[in-house]
Parts: C-alpha cells; structure tokens; sequence
C-alpha cells in the first residue's frame, strides 16, 4: 500500500529551482535538426503550482499507484486546496493511515482503488474515518 512519509511545506519565499528551458520539444523517436540553444529560465514554482499556501510535496512508499504512473520513491505535488473528484488521485486518511490512492465515488459508497492488480480496491466502511488530505497534480518521477 502506498504510504505517505512526511509531507513538506514548500516556502512561498523559496524558489524550488529556476532552471533553462529550450525554445523547442525535443524528440523522442528519431532526432531532429538540433537547436543547441536555450530561451531563459523557467521557474518551477510557476510552472508545477498553482496554488503555494496550500500546496505539499510527499514521498511515496510503496507501489500500489504503479498503474497510474505513481512509483515506489517518486514524489507528489499535492494540493489540499482542490475539490477532490471521482477519479482524482489522493492522499486519504482512512482510519488514522495514511494513503495514496484513486478515488471513486460509486453509488454504493466510496472506493480507494490501487492501481496495481496485486493490491486490492478498498471500500469505505460507514463507519470509517475518511479525510481526503490532498489531491495530486503532479508526480515527479526518478528516471
């Protein structure tokens, strides 16, 4: 199961990284004519939040999520701000643990599916404590 490990703030007055970003993608298949120039910086704050009062970075721990792109050591850009959706990727609190996981609100209840056959989809008890902590909008995925 996907575990949460220690969510860090990301400080408003702290640049992530201002890094050069090229004028054109570069392939992925066969080469192109290069362009072996770069156009400015791009600020990744920018460009990977939306929203900094309310957005955390967390690692993940296991490899539930793999299905979803989602690895065992990435880490995930979460925001608490946004409304979680059916079929949103969240980090849930179900019963005092934490998870990552997809949401799907059925008409039977609320499903915390994996994204991995080896891991069953766990339905929400009545009865359990679920708090919806965070939705993802990225992941940063170690190549």
């Amino acid at each position: 199961m996907g575990v949460v490990v220690g969510p860090r703030v990301i400080d408003a007055g702290a640049s992530l990284l201002s890094v050069l970003i090229s004028p054109v993608a570069v392939a992925a298949g066969y080469p192109s004519p290069a362009q072996d120039y770069f156009d400015g910086r791009i600020d990744l704050n920018e460009h990977l939040i939306k929203d900094i009062t309310s957005t955390y970075v967390v690692r993940v721990s296991g490899d539930s999520m793999e299905g979803a792109g989602i690895s065992d050591g990435d880490e995930l850009i979460v925001n608490r701000a946004l409304e979680p959706v059916d079929g949103s990727v969240v980090v849930a609190v179900l019963d005092g643990e934490l998870t990552i996981k997809r949401l799907r609100i059925t008409s039977t209840g609320v499903v915390l599916q994996a994204e991995n056959p080896s891991y069953p989809d766990i339905r929400v008890p009545s009865l359990s404590d679920l708090i919806i902590w965070g939705v993802a909008t990225r992941c940063l995925h170690h190549v």
